[in-house]
Parts: C-alpha cells; sequence; structure tokens
C-alpha cells in the first residue's frame, strides 16, 4: 500500500465520517478504515422489507445546535418524527417523560401542576429524602418520588445496569426528563428527527469522494496503516489501543432480537419501555414508526441488557470514579502521542448523543487543522 494520506481515520461512525468530511472539505486526503463489513458505527441502518432497521439500537437524531443541524442536513433529508415513548409496567401503559399524562393515570385525583408536585413531595418526605442523594434511588426520589420510582424507574434500571439501584451513582438519572405539561416529546432540544433514507445512506452521502476501506482491524494491521498516514484520528476504546496497559473499562452491553411478523403493527409505537423484572428485556422497538410507514408487515426488535466482556460490542460507558480514573490514566498517555487524536464515545470514554458526538468532531478538526 504505497498511497499516501493526509489523515488514516479509524472507524466510520459518527465522530470518523465528521472528521473526514470536514478534512476532506478543508483539501485534506483521508482514508477511512472500519473494523466491521459496513460503515456507520451503531447508527447503521439496514433496509428489510422496506423499513429502516435501526440495527444497533434506535437512534433519534435531535440538537439545538444550530450548526450541528446545518451540517447533518447537507447529508440527509430528516422527517419530523417526535420521540413519544412509551413504558409498559405488568400491562399499564404509561407515557414518558414524566409529564402530566404520566401524573394523572398514577394519581387519579391529580389535575393540575399543583397537584402532581404535591404527590411527588409529600412521597420525598415520607421515603426520608436528603438534600445530597448517595445513590441513584435517593436521585430518583429526589426527582419524581417513590411512586414514580418503584414503577417506571427502579427495576427498568436495574435490568439495564445488572446493579441494584442503591450501588449506583446519583448522576445517571440527573438528566431524567420531567414536566408539569401534557406533552409526550421526550426530547426538549429545537430540531429534532430521522433521515428519511436512514441512517447509512446519511453516512454514506457524508464520505462521498472519500477512501473508505471495510473489514480492516487496525490494531492487527498497525504497522502497516499507521506508515501510510501523516496523523491518526481513532475512534476506538482507547484501552485497548494500549493493550490494556493499566486495566479494562468497563461497558455494558446489548443483544437485539429482531422479527419480522407478518401483523401490520405490533405496539403501534416506536419505543416501548418495560419496566418490570418479569420482562427481560429493557424495550421493544418497532423500526417501521421511525419512518412512518404504511406496510402491512413489520419489524420489531427486543432489547436484553448484557454484562460486557472483551469481544462484545460496547455500548454504555461506566462513568463511575473507578472507570473514570483508569480513563484518565489512558488520557495521560494519549496526550503524549505525536500526530495521533482520540476520539468519540470509546476514544474518549464517555456516551455522547449524536449531536455531541458530532460537535465534539468540529472541535478535534478545529484544533488539529490550526
Amino acid at each position: 500500500m504505497n498511497k499516501k494520506y493526509d489523515y488514516l481515520i479509524v472507524g466510520s461512525g459518527l465522530f470518523g465520517s465528521t472528521c473526514a468530511r470536514l478534512l476532506t472539505d478543508k483539501g485534506y486526503k483521508v482514508l477511512v478504515i472500519e473494523k466491521r463489513n459496513h460503515i456507520g458505527g451503531n447508527v447503521y441502518t439496514e433496509k428489510i422489507d422496506d423499513i429502516d432497521v435501526h440495527v444497533y439500537g434506535s437512534h433519534i437524531f435531535h440538537t439545538s445546535n444550530e450548526e450541528v443541524w446545518s451540517f447533518v442536513n447537507r447529508f440527509a433529508k430528516f422527517n419530523n418524527f417526535i420521540n413519544s415513548p412509551l413504558a409498559n409496567y405488568h400491562g399499564e401503559i404509561y407515557n414518558l417523560p414524566f409529564n402530566m399524562n404520566t401524573f394523572v393515570r398514577l394519581w387519579p385525583d391529580v389535575k393540575s401542576e399543583e397537584d402532581a408536585k404535591r404527590h411527588i413531595e409529600q412521597e420525598k418526605l415520607e421515603y426520608g429524602i436528603k438534600e445530597n442523594p448517595k445513590n441513584l434511588e435517593e436521585q430518583a426520589v429526589m426527582l419524581v418520588g417513590t411512586t414514580i420510582f418503584k414503577k417506571l424507574i427502579k427495576e427498568y434500571t436495574e435490568k439495564q445496569w445488572n446493579k441494584k439501584c442503591t450501588e449506583l451513582p446519583p448522576f445517571i438519572i440527573k438528566r431524567l426528563p420531567l414536566r408539569f405539561t401534557f406533552d409526550n416529546n421526550y426530547f426538549n432540544d429545537i430540531y429534532q428527527g430521522i433521515p428519511i433514507d436512514g441512517y447509512t445512506r446519511m453516512i454514506s452521502n457524508m464520505l462521498e469522494g472519500i477512501d473508505v476501506s471495510l473489514g480492516v482491524d487496525f490494531l492487527k494491521n498497525r504497522d502497516l496503516y499507521s506508515s501510510i498516514a501523516d496523523h491518526i484520528i481513532y475512534t476506538g476504546p482507547i484501552d485497548e489501543f494500549y493493550d490494556y496497559k493499566y486495566g479494562i473499562l468497563e461497558y455494558r452491553s446489548l443483544v437485539f432480537k429482531t422479527k419480522s411478523l407478518d401483523i401490520k403493527s405490533f405496539q403501534n409505537n416506536a419505543v416501548v419501555n418495560y419496566t418490570s423484572h418479569e420482562v427481560p428485556y429493557t424495550r421493544i422497538i418497532e423500526h417501521k414508526f421511525f419512518n412512518d410507514k404504511n406496510q402491512n408487515t413489520t419489524i420489531i426488535s427486543e432489547e436484553y441488557p448484557d454484562d460486557w466482556s472483551i469481544g462484545k460490542e460496547r455500548f454504555y460507558t461506566v462513568n463511575d470514579e473507578k472507570n473514570n480514573s483508569l480513563y484518565k490514566q489512558y488520557l495521560e498517555l494519549a496526550k503524549k502521542e505525536n500526530n495521533l487524536f482520540f476520539g468519540g464515545r470509546l476514544g474518549m470514554y464517555n456516551y455522547f448523543d449524536m449531536d455531541d458526538t458530532i460537535a465534539a468532531a468540529f472541535e478535534l478538526v478545529k484544533n488539529i487543522s490550526r
């Protein structure tokens, strides 16, 4: 391989593809290599029976960042999808995020915002909540009271993390959406939607005119690929890059069981969370509802939390004190590198929303292209 590039980008997910586009637009010669046999990382969508299936779980784009929204609209036309998930607790159906529709369903005497707040405050007092919550359970009760915590948070969260809520840090749930209006829109951002032609097409458009090689494991071919570019942007796991020198960063993984069903609809909604322990999966995604399709068949994916180990897909970073401290040790190694930059969810060991991923790529390119 004799072709010389200015930048080698390892990974074709949102972060890597955004960097590739921005650098190419600046006149640099870029090569993107991807370990998987497809582009797009975890936002990859596969068209099955004319339905865009979110292979690695649901991805709903939302942002209030004008620059990010303008950027993605260069490569895709977005629909007007509004994320309005439901929660199923032993067959009882509740609206998410927690809002007045949820409160009146839980507490029949609630008619107003004041009524809902009164219930929550009373439950906090009965629980004996303290000002500085020490774990996720205390944080959740402080935000929404015990009724919502027990029905819609506790068992769901314990399935997700395979730990009791009293063993989880409070920051996990601090961003929990809560509103006292009859509004089922999960996000508060100005812009929201899903690419009409799927995320894979969007990434493909982003990478147009850029050299891309699939099925290439950079770490197994490090010497070969490191020699063909002046700079490297690495979006894989930072601890794996350094052969786990200081130890292994923890993640939670997921297993998806996807089924094609010969019916018009299974749940009449894109996302339904199953919040009790009696159901082993955390949610079911019905993919056709992301793009309002009218097919006579449907495709669903059951999402099962899974303990992560090397060889499994990494989904959720475990940003507790232990892992953050370990990541900082790897970050110190990374700072000593010349012309090697780490980015993305795995390279920066942080769980990003999609718009934050793109914004982080903007920031990296701005810094390194100086």
